[in-house]
């Protein structure tokens, strides 16, 4: 059987901290916000037991990685680095690239700018969407949205202090909040209450059984010890990202590519277009696959279906030579 194992690597200016499990095509796994490497637990071991090299980071900000103190050294251009440095670092010349939620946002960019080192992307929850006429945050400003959580992570200090109160009451709302498991009265709203963003999230009556005890408890005690103010900052970087994606308006992604996310993702509330653009966004689409009753952390409350996915979309690209092993 596998076994996953830890190392720190001077990657792109950081320490970076990666779990990693197998040999063979390397499949690099970006989680999102508020998760860790851990997040990728149940994929680390599948894809290691097929044949691949698996490499789950903690992004920047997060986990065991470097947490650079200044908001402006969190850009998309920041954490594509990162990616770009880590197979460096790891002596591997490409990767497929996998990301879930503020991860997929990395993992779409990077292979959209640097496709010799990204030969094939999955995103899970966040699709691919280009960059827009006006910021994102412009945009939310002007349609009179200044509740929608995005802005309100955008003040430095504000959100931290009411996260990291509990971080264990936070993670177990917020995972429950936003998974598939609530009633339709309790799922979450992306709009805030005047309160704040802890108000807007429902307190499970149990933790749903893709949740153990003990998975909470160890992201807990990750958050107890670095705060939440790293991945804030990659929300503070929004506008910033627009700026500097200028060069690369309409740039289109033709890598082999393929979407995961669950029927009751809140996300697609708002990215439900985005999802219907991709074959035109990304020609080289390979698939898009909604999971029925599923929410936001699809990895983890449907461990099997996303595994079976990935497998089928990684193991084409094998036997077309997309993906091999590095020598």
């Amino acid at each position: 059987m596998p076994r996953i194992r830890h190392r720190s690597l001077a990657a792109n200016g950081i320490t970076q901290h990666v779990a990693e499990a197998g040999e063979g095509p390397a499949v690099l796994l970006c989680h999102g916000f508020p998760e860790s490497w851990r997040s990728w637990r149940h994929q680390l071991l599948a894809l290691a037991e097929a044949g691949f090299h698996a490499i789950a980071p903690d992004m920047r900000g997060y986990g065991e990685t470097e947490a650079p103190a200044a908001i402006e050294d969190y850009t998309i251009l920041h954490l594509t680095g990162d990616m770009v440095g880590l197979l460096d670092a790891l002596g591997l010349p490409q990767a497929a690239i996998i990301g879930h939620d503020w991860g997929a946002s990395v993992a779409w960019t990077a292979a959209l700018l640097r496709p010799d080192r990204f030969p094939a992307v999955a995103g899970l929850s966040v699709p691919f969407s280009p960059r827009g006429p006006v910021s994102p945050v412009e945009a939310l400003r002007r349609a009179g949205r200044h509740r929608f959580y995005q802005l309100h992570f955008q003040q430095p200090g504000l959100a931290e202090t009411e996260l990291g109160r509990d971080p264990a009451v936070t993670l177990r709302r917020t995972l429950w909040s936003l998974s598939g498991d609530p009633p339709e009265a309790e799922r979450w709203r992306p709009d805030l209450p005047e309160s704040g963003f802890l108000a807007s999230l429902a307190e499970p009556p149990a933790l749903p059984a893709w949740l153990p005890e003990e998975e909470l408890a160890a992201l807990a005690a990750i958050y107890r010890r670095t705060g939440f103010t790293g991945g804030l900052n990659w929300y503070r970087n929004i506008h910033r990202n627009w700026q500097l994606m200028a060069p690369f308006q309409g740039l289109l992604l033709h890598q082999p590519s393929l979407f995961v996310a669950g029927t009751l993702d809140p996300v697609l509330g708002w990215a439900g277009p985005a999802v219907e653009a991709l074959p035109a966004r990304a020609t080289g689409l390979r698939g898009t696959v909604l999971l029925d009753g599923i929410g936001h952390w699809v990895q983890q409350e449907a461990p099997a279906a996303v595994n079976e996915a990935l497998l089928g979309f990684l193991n084409g690209l094998r036997g077309e030579g997309v993906l091999v092993a590095s020598s």
